[in-house]
């Protein structure tokens, strides 16, 4: 399970999802620079300590590289929730808390998000009673 990416990790990841492209070093820099003082070298040690968590991939280009994700923001998050939810000793009070936070546009995204389950496996979590 992933560990939380630390801020620079979760600044550099999100450009790479955003621009949902293969992003080099200098692309990456330029952008960051836009927020704080930042070195080529800084970017280039997280991009590739990031690549060797698994979060990125490479390929050379001339001398230099191009990162592309290996996955999504969606699905990182989700690993995160799942990694919470499982080191909890009462994983129900756990979701019952967890859903309590939640917003009304929130709690919508997640009835959404049971339909589309219960779309593709039919036999999956029924739908709560009294709606």
């Amino acid at each position: 399970m992933p560990r939380p990416l630390g801020d620079l990790e979760d600044a550099v990841m999100t450009r790479v999802w955003q621009w949902n492209r293969p992003v080099t070093v200098r692309e990456v820099l330029e952008d960051l620079a836009r927020e704080r003082t930042i070195a080529y070298t800084t970017v280039m040690t997280v991009m590739d300590n990031l690549r060797q968590k698994g979060w990125l991939r490479r390929s050379a280009e001339g001398r230099a590289y191009r990162y592309e994700a290996v996955s999504t923001r969606a699905a990182y998050s989700a690993a995160l929730m799942n990694e919470a939810w499982a080191t909890s000793d009462n994983p129900a009070a756990a979701l019952v808390h967890f859903f309590g936070m939640m917003s009304r546009e929130q709690r919508e995204a997640l009835r959404d998000a049971l339909r589309v389950i219960q779309s593709v496996d039919p036999s999956g979590p029924p739908e709560p009673e009294g709606r």
